[in-house]
């Protein structure tokens, strides 16, 4: 009964972690994690084809397929970062500023640079290099205003047949005149895009105003235009961020009634709008994002860094609102989704709540592939899924080693190394069903 050995067939045998269903409250979680020591996953063409335990395994293991054996290591679906800007890989770590005086010291001087398509090139190469050895295997991206940004970086996650889904930025004013195109411009621009990349191998287009404050009324309107035209591409932005941002978008639509429904009111809010950060939203914006089934991109070390607040996950699960995780390179500070979690875990403690291991795995996983509407192809190991997953190291530091030695069962490790780990502990990444990336032995 074992299966044609066929040159796209892969088997990974290992231990395995995942969460097998999507849940609406955050203490279901438990209900739904499936943990097989010693199991196996076969996968032809990207896909997996069979999951279970090795034993179980025996009869479908196609003829003449190597089996990749990871028995020290835990198996964990590829991670998912639903808020990234590729072009400030170069700029993490930038001293002393808050979100506004941030983009214009740092930021937009940053951007200018991706007019050149090789520069842009050279980045883009830096940056999804980052994402393998990371771990994470689909990415929702920030170019910049060039369109040369955005092919540079479908071009390169092409090389690896990476889900990946980014959009060049629309922005009309408020930003340096080099910086900046036009309502009707970056309407041309984008829909260009769109008919190039998306649905493009594993490739998808978002629609990517940067924040209200730089788009004019006519540059949304083109924006929701587009939605409406290519209704299944996404949208990706910004929201409530900053109390300065919130009070200057106030400001220049004194006519909407919040933040939010200046983007609602253009049609860019539906269940694949994506809208990063969301610190401070007032209770309609609460309703309209559970109503319009749009998701939130948390991004913990940014929201830290930049001082911008305090994300409530208690309250995204209380108005049922989709949560995904963001590494929000380059005001967070970091490409691990472990580190991230990290610093999610103490976001949530500042508030008096808690961020269980699970729950961190479901938020990096399968979570993150329901708040980009991907959850049908992504996020865990049942079959027919895309083949994306990570080989992690639990004891990639002697400190590690220590602390792990002394873990009880699986949710400690996991927490342990949530708490404790970083890119040393990625020891290999799949995607689609072929090695991406593998550390180099130290």
């Amino acid at each position: 009964m074992s299966l044609k050995h066929s040159p796209q067939s892969s088997v990974i045998r290992g231990n395995f972690l995942d969460i097998t269903q999507t849940v609406t409250q955050a203490n279901d979680i438990k209900n739904h994690v499936r943990y097989i020591e010693d199991g196996v996953m076969i996968t032809c063409e990207g896909k997996i084809t069979w999951f279970g335990t090795w034993d179980d395994g025996q009869p479908y293991l196609p003829q003449g397929v190597t089996v990749q054996h990871y028995p020290n290591e835990l198996i964990l679906p590829g991670f998912i970062d639903t808020h990234i800007h590729y072009p400030q890989t170069e700029m993490v770590g930038a001293y002393g500023e808050q979100l506004l005086n941030w983009l214009n010291t740092y930021t937009f001087p940053t951007e200018l640079k991706f007019k050149d398509k090789t520069y842009a090139d050279k980045i883009a190469a830096i940056f999804i290099q980052e994402l393998l050895k990371n771990g994470t295997t689909t990415a929702l991206v920030f170019g910049t205003v060039h369109p040369q940004s955005i092919d540079a970086l479908f071009e390169e996650a092409e090389k690896f047949d990476m889900r990946l889904i980014a959009g060049k930025v629309m922005m009309d004013r408020h930003a340096p005149e080099e910086l900046c195109d036009t309502a009707e411009q970056s309407y041309q621009d984008s829909k260009a895009l769109i008919e190039k990349w998306h649905g493009k191998g594993r490739a998808l287009y978002a629609i990517t105003p940067r924040f209200a404050p730089t788009s004019t009324p006519e540059q949304l309107s083109k924006a929701g235009q587009l939605k409406q035209e290519f209704p299944d591409v996404y949208v990706h932005t910004h929201l409530s961020e900053n109390k300065d941002e919130i009070a200057w978008v106030k400001s220049l639509f004194p006519e909407r009634k919040n933040y939010l429904d200046v983007y609602n009111y253009y049609g860019l809010t539906g269940n694949r709008s994506v809208f990063a950060h969301c610190v401070h939203l007032e209770e309609d914006e609460w309703q309209c994002m559970h109503q319009t089934d749009s998701a939130i991109a948390f991004c913990p070390t940014s929201n830290l860094f930049l001082g911008s607040g305090l994300f409530s996950l208690k309250q995204a699960w209380d108005k049922q609102v989709k949560v995904g995780l963001g590494t929000d390179i380059g005001a967070g500070t970091s490409f691990s989704q472990l580190q991230t979690l990290n610093e999610a875990y103490k976001v949530q403690q500042l508030q008096g709540e808690k961020l269980s291991a699970f729950e961190s795995l479901y938020h990096a996983t399968l979570g993150g592939a329901k708040s980009l509407d991907l959850d049908d192809k992504l996020g865990n190991f049942n079959i027919g899924k895309e083949a994306d997953c990570i080989v992690i190291q639990f004891n990639a530091t002697a400190l590690q080693h220590l602390r792990q030695s002394e873990a009880k069962g699986i949710e400690d490790r996991l927490f342990a190394l949530f708490t404790m780990g970083d890119d040393r502990n990625i020891h290999t990444t799949y995607i689609h069903g072929k090695i991406a990336y593998t550390q180099k032995p130290h």
